[in-house]
């Protein structure tokens, strides 16, 4: 149910509380006049008194309203001594919560107490001064009240009948039970409605955080394809038509008329190369654009958190500089790895080597976590867990290797840890250089 569909409950909620005060108070006066009491005069002034207050109060309140305001008429409303006043509510208001309205209800009280006194039909308007209670008074007030009331109601009629009846105690007690029961059933009903508008309020909001996050997913890694597509074909066949160009061009005689078109042929093909290592550049991840690989992998190391889990990292060897594939390789492993750890490892500690050596790198993700089985009939729920989760599960860290001719190893066992190692082949130099 909608807030409009609550205003609109609440509205008729409201007017029947109108209907049924004016109603009684109609029979108090008919029952007074066709009796002819000799207080007739006195009931129907205190009556149109009663009826004028709460007209009174009844426009107060209506007119400040809150607009698209749910608060149910009747309902049970605990009182906040830690929430703020509404800046809108004026202090003179008849609103639940103000002194104007405990004013109010407290003057409607005492002349329907007077009414009691001079007419016996009076206690009949208890019933909607039980919801008026409990709409207007804190619980802990509220319950007290409509106890007094219906005291005062028994007693009334004890009084002018000057008998007991079962009747007497009954109808107030069944009355007032029945108000306090359908506040608080109605309450109840109206605080779930609200708790299911805000989950689902929340929901849409989650849902669309994750269709964003799966878009940018999504563009890193198109981003990612475009680089190491463009390096693997554009790049390499670029560098390749420049070394034969440069052999051909020193294999020509000196005077040689094909040498100036040879070299300019080299030029255009080192000028595109250029513009296609441009292209890879612009491609590479954000996490690679402003530093090195290292940074990088320290900057990934700050900022993972989870409980109780320290998170460092360690360069072994000298630095040297990567091709983007590369360097895109070893990141997304370390982020994959890492990210396993965090959501599955339960561990304490973790730590991210990256290792320089003679003729190749390697990233080496350590943990201390629970482990788990890698072999074929003990990875399937490990497996599953970090393989559906993008594309960075461990078949995506062995195909990435693969792809550039490394080797991804995997060694744990339950309630001993982790450790992820990737290993890729340096390029030689001159082809390096050429890349």
């Amino acid at each position: 149910m909608d807030s409009r569909s609550h205003t609109h409950v609440t509205a008729a909620l409201r007017l029947c509380l109108h209907a049924l005060l004016a109603g009684l108070l109609a029979l108090v006066v008919v029952r007074a006049v066709g009796e002819g009491a000799a207080d007739t005069a006195a009931v129907v002034a205190v009556t149109l008194l009663t009826a004028a207050l709460y007209a009174a109060g009844a426009v107060r309140s209506s007119a400040v309203q809150p607009k698209g305001s749910v608060q149910p008429k009747g309902s049970a409303r605990p009182k906040d001594p830690a929430r703020p006043k509404d800046p809108a509510r004026p202090r003179t208001s008849v609103q639940p919560g103000t002194r104007a309205g405990a004013w109010w209800l407290g003057g409607l009280w005492v002349l329907w107490a007077a009414l009691l006194v001079l007419s016996p039909d009076a206690l009949w308007v208890a019933f909607p001064l039980y919801f008026l209670q409990l709409h207007f008074l804190p619980m802990r007030w509220a319950l007290p009240a409509v106890v007094v009331t219906a005291a005062a109601a028994i007693t009334s009629f004890v009084v002018h009948r000057q008998e007991i009846e079962p009747g007497a105690f009954i109808g107030p007690l069944i009355g007032a039970a029945v108000a306090v029961a359908t506040v608080l059933g109605y309450d109840a009903l109206f605080r779930e409605s609200e708790r299911r508008r805000e989950l689902i309020v929340e929901l849409v909001a989650t849902r669309a955080d994750l269709a964003e996050a799966e878009r940018t997913a999504g563009t890193l890694a198109e981003r990612e394809r475009l680089a190491r597509e463009i390096h693997d074909t554009l790049a390499q066949g670029l560098s390749s038509i420049q070394l034969l160009l440069r052999a051909a061009e020193r294999s020509l005689p000196e005077n040689a008329p094909a040498t100036p078109h040879v070299r300019a042929a080299r030029e255009a093909a080192q000028a595109n190369l250029a513009e296609a290592r441009s292209f890879v550049r612009a491609l590479t991840p954000p996490d690679l654009e402003h530093g090195s690989l290292a940074a990088a992998l320290e900057r990934l190391c700050a900022r993972t958190t989870a409980p109780e889990l320290t998170v460092r990292f360690a360069v072994s060897g000298t630095p040297v500089e990567l091709p983007t594939p590369y360097e895109v390789a070893l990141l997304r492993t370390a982020q994959s790895a890492l990210a396993n750890t965090v959501r599955h490892a339960e561990a304490r500690r973790a730590e991210i080597t990256l290792s320089f050596m003679d003729t190749s790198v390697a990233l080496d993700v350590v943990d201390d976590g629970r482990g788990f089985d890698p072999s074929p009939s003990g990875a399937p729920v490990h497996e599953r867990a970090t393989g559906g989760d993008g594309g960075f599960g461990l078949p995506a860290m062995r195909a990435r290797a693969g792809s550039l001719g490394g080797a991804l190893s995997v060694e744990s066992a339950p309630g001993q840890g982790t450790a992820v190692a990737l290993t890729l082949p340096l390029p030689d130099t001159e082809a390096e250089r050429a890349a």
